[in-house]
């Protein structure tokens, strides 16, 4: 056997060696557990990712917890992935999980150009109602209540702080907890009426659209500038990356975009599934799996781009 023929034979192993080790990745990572907060646009990009890793071979589950138990799971390893640290409203929730041997931060974001902080219907800031000073001068029309989301959202909290520490003069104010769903329904009630109220509010989400809304000014100490602009990461335990570098490489991959994230979440809050959503979408839009299965496989090691067309029907 000469040097060439060598080479190419040591080539060859070397390949097959990398590729059967690829295939070889733990069972342990053949379930993929998701975290599920009750948020649209995470139903949206967990979807989306869902029919990905299914199509990739792998198994997938969803485990509803709050932003807190989210990120406890993420730490004990109870849950692989969680899609939804909105930064930097979550900075000072996630600050402890990150801390020694706790949770990783994928560098990469999967969404930019968010935003989160309260919001009025635009009836209410032509009324006066445009900035987080001018909420107290309006607490009798709006029954001194703000509408917030889920129990244990960041987003409550601040507002819970603002209320407790009287910052813009809200000492008396009631902080409304409920869910999205249930948050949306008083808005939509009080824009029948046209009577004002001040709720959170955010983008990716079809409200934008939906409703005539105006984002507050002033809230920067709070949910950072630009109105709370943010970006959302996506976070796994610490060592996720290493014991499946699969998956690890179609999570770093996948980047989502607001006009896209706000065409999914339209469906679902219409109750339509997440996965069939993200599936229909994926055939009118197919370019994108190209780019987000760059470098991927299937669980045992075949093409992965041309496995997830197949199983969507492509």
């Amino acid at each position: 056997m000469n040097n060439v023929t060598k080479l190419a034979a040591l080539g060859f192993l070397v390949c097959a060696i990398v590729q059967s080790a690829w295939a070889q990745e733990p069972q342990s990572c053949k379930q993929i557990r998701f975290a599920e907060i009750g948020w649209a646009d995470i139903a949206a990009t967990t979807g989306m990712t869902t029919v990905l890793a299914e199509g990739l071979g792998y198994s997938t589950r969803k485990i509803m917890a709050s932003v807190p138990i989210a990120f406890t799971g993420v730490k004990n390893k109870q849950i692989d992935v969680f899609l939804g640290y909105w930064s930097p409203s979550m900075d000072p929730v996630i600050e402890p999980f990150t801390k020694g041997d706790g949770v990783k931060v994928l560098s990469t974001p999967n969404l930019v150009g968010a935003k989160y902080t309260l919001a009025v219907p635009t009836y209410a800031a032509n009324a006066g109602l445009k900035s987080f000073q001018d909420i107290a001068k309006f607490k009798d029309q709006l029954g001194g209540k703000i509408y917030g989301i889920e129990p244990g959202n960041e987003g409550n909290g601040l507002i819970d702080k603002m209320i407790k520490e009287n910052q813009f003069g809200l000492n008396g104010f009631r902080m409304i907890e409920s869910s999205e769903a249930g948050m949306l329904v008083q808005v939509q009630r009080a824009v029948k009426k046209q009577e004002p109220v001040v709720f959170l509010a955010w983008a990716p989400h079809p409200m934008n659209t939906q409703y005539d809304i105006t984002y507050l000014k002033g809230g920067d100490d709070l949910f950072g500038p630009d109105y709370g602009a943010a970006k959302v990461f996506t976070v796994v335990p610490s060592d996720y990356e290493q014991r499946c570098a699969n998956v690890g490489k179609l999570l770093n991959n996948l980047q989502f975009n607001v006009e896209m994230e706000s065409q999914l979440m339209e469906k679902i809050l219409e109750k339509e599934d997440p996965v069939k959503v993200a599936t229909t979408w994926l055939k009118a839009n197919p370019a994108m799996l190209d780019k987000w299965l760059a470098g991927v496989t299937t669980f045992d090691g075949q093409d992965g781009a041309t496995a997830v067309k197949r199983h969507i029907g492509l």
